[in-house]
C-alpha cells in the first residue's frame, strides 16, 4: 500500500466526511480540514482509525499553507469544501459573492499550490464542482458561476500537474445527503421525477464516483456529472 495520505478538504461534513470514512475503513491515513480547528480535530476523533484533523479558512489563501506544512506525501486530494449561499443579480451583495469566489476558486488553487511537491507522480486529485453549472436555479448566479469555473480549473491542472491526475465531480441533488434530506418531500419529489434513472443520486453513489476519479489511472482531465440524468 501507498505511504501517501488522503487529504480531503472540507472533510468535516456532508460529502466529504463520508469520503474521509470511506479511506479510513480502507486503513488510510487521511487529514480532513475545516475552518475551524477544534471541529476538525473533533470529527477526526470520532470518525477515528489514522485521521487527523486541521484547521483551514480557504476565503484567506495568504494563510492556507502553514495548516498545510505538516501533511507528508499526499496520494489523493480531494477539495469538497463549500459555502452555500444565495446570490442573485437583483440582489447581489460582493462580499458574500467574492468569498464563495475565493473559497472555491483561489482557495482550492492554494491547497494545490501549496501541496504540489507533495503531491505522489502517480497520484490524483479531485475537485467538486455541481450541476448548478448548467442547470442554475433561483439564488444560483455565484454557485453557478464558480461551478463553471472548476471546469476551467480541472483543465489547467491536468495538464500542469501531469503525470498527477486532476478530475472534476459534479452532483446533482444527492437525495439522502444532510443538505438535502431535511427537505420537503414534494421537493425531492420534483427532481426525482426529472431523472432519467428514476432515482436521486446518494451519497454512497457519490463517494463511489470519487473513489473511481481519484484510484482509475487513466481517467484524466473529466468533468463527471452524477445526476441519475438529470433532465
Amino acid at each position: 500500500m501507498s505511504a501517501g495520505a488522503v487529504v480531503v478538504i472540507g472533510g468535516t461534513g456532508g460529502l466529504g466526511r463520508e469520503i474521509a470514512r470511506h479511506y479510513l475503513a480502507a486503513g488510510r491515513e487521511v487529514v480532513i480540514s475545516s475552518r475551524d480547528p477544534d471541529r476538525a480535530g473533533t470529527v477526526a476523533g470520532e470518525l477515528g482509525g489514522a485521521a487527523r484533523g486541521i484547521g483551514l479558512e480557504l476565503t484567506r489563501p495568504e494563510q492556507v499553507g502553514p495548516p498545510l506544512s505538516g501533511i507528508g506525501p499526499v496520494d489523493h486530494l480531494v477539495l469538497a469544501a463549500i459555502d452555500r449561499g444565495s446570490t442573485t443579480i437583483d440582489a447581489f451583495e460582493v462580499g458574500p459573492a467574492a468569498a464563495l469566489a475565493i473559497l472555491k476558486l483561489a482557495g482550492y488553487l492554494t491547497v494545490v499550490h501549496a501541496l504540489r511537491s507533495r503531491l505522489s507522480p502517480d497520484g490524483s486529485v479531485v475537485v467538486f464542482g455541481g450541476q448548478a453549472r448548467v442547470r442554475p436555479y433561483p439564488g444560483s448566479t455565484m454557485v453557478s458561476t464558480v461551478n463553471g469555473g472548476v471546469v476551467g480549473m480541472v483543465r489547467t491542472l491536468s495538464v500542469e500537474l501531469a503525470p498527477v491526475r486532476v478530475n472534476a465531480i459534479h452532483p446533482g441533488i444527492v437525495g439522502d445527503s444532510p443538505f438535502w434530506a431535511g427537505k420537503p418531500a414534494p421537493v425531492l419529489e420534483t427532481f426525482r421525477a426529472g431523472t432519467l434513472t428514476g432515482r436521486l443520486a446518494s451519497v454512497a453513489d457519490v463517494v463511489g464516483a470519487v473513489t473511481f476519479l481519484l484510484e482509475n489511472p487513466s481517467v484524466n482531465g473529466v468533468d463527471l456529472a452524477v445526476d441519475g440524468g438529470w433532465r
